[in-house]
């Protein structure tokens, strides 16, 4: 296939990339700056020039192609607390992108999360995004309006489906939670956990995420749910502990009132139970991760170098 992907040069396109390559697709990618198009170029891919700000570029890229992967966000906006303004943006690309493949039957495949799922109980992928009014503007809404606007092109001749990625999706190089939660242990001499620690994160390594999503690109059903998820549920105080070990630092509880001024834009993550299955996306699409889990992954010391 000629595979459209927004997010190319990011954390999961990068794997994703050779993933696809390696599987005989051509594969175009989407460009904001000069150094993703450099990125691009050097790992054997079709730049496209633009940005999620581009409904016209994104409908022209995503028509010439035989199926798109969008797994770009802005992330500027994200870590700027405005997530009003970043799921508009990218609800904007999700309808560029499938308007484009209306009526043709090529795939769609975003990237969504579990977080969208009510915590508290084992989510499946039969289950509807559980986003309460009050959490309409949260990092939960993130997600699940794309994720109900890229299914909702199943209807219109589009093979959609969306990919919830686990809480973290680690691996060597990552910059993401765990990171963050390293560096702070470090800036702050604890590591810490909210509560009792016994609220659970899913995740998934940044390889076997990028090997679900070329399957959903190849396979998936029209309307799918499918769960990048490895671990089904690791205690947060487990993840505490590794850290603490590695960096020799005590692990502790946070009161909940501190918790917002210690962990930052995390405290809600970590607060959160949810623990989700991916029973259904194995047996649907035949996908059996092969990398190592989170608490492996962390174990192996990569997330310590550096600082």
């Amino acid at each position: 296939m000629r595979v459209f992907v927004t997010g190319a040069a990011g954390w999961i396109g990068s794997a994703l990339v050779p993933e696809l390559i390696g599987a005989g697709h051509e594969v175009t990618g989407l460009a904001r700056s000069d150094a993703s198009a450099a990125a691009l170029t050097g790992a054997g891919v079709r730049v496209h020039r633009g940005d999620l700000d581009d409904p016209g570029g994104l409908r022209g890229a995503a028509g010439a192609s035989d199926g798109v992967i969008h797994l770009a966000f802005n992330a500027g906006m994200v870590r700027s607390g405005d997530f009003h303004g970043a799921v508009d943006a990218d609800r904007r690309a999700v309808a560029a992108l499938g308007e484009a493949l209306t009526g043709s039957d090529r795939p769609l495949v975003i990237a969504s999360a579990t977080v969208v799922l009510a915590p508290g109980r084992v989510g499946t992928e039969q289950d509807a995004p559980g986003l309460d009014p009050a959490a309409a503007r949260g990092p939960r809404a993130l997600h699940a309006a794309s994720e109900e606007d890229a299914l909702s092109f199943a209807s219109l001749g589009v093979r959609s489906s969306a990919v919830r990625l686990g809480t973290t999706c680690h691996g060597d190089g990552d910059h993401g939670f765990l990171a963050a939660l390293v560096g702070i242990a470090r800036d702050t001499g604890v590591s810490g956990f909210t509560g009792d620690g016994s609220q659970r994160w899913t995740a998934v390594h940044r390889l076997d995420a990028a090997h679900l999503f070329r399957l959903a690109l190849e396979k998936a059903p029209a309307g799918s749910r499918l769960h990048a998820v490895a671990d089904e549920g690791v205690p947060i105080r487990a993840i505490a502990e590794v850290i603490g070990r590695h960096l020799d630092v005590p692990v502790v509880s946070v009161p909940a009132g501190e918790a917002s001024g210690h962990f930052g834009f995390l405290a809600g993550f970590l607060a959160a139970d949810n623990p989700v299955s991916s029973t259904l996306t194995r047996e649907l699409l035949g996908w059996q991760p092969a990398h190592p889990g989170l608490i492996e992954d962390l174990d192996k010391g990569h997330y310590f170098h550096g600082r």
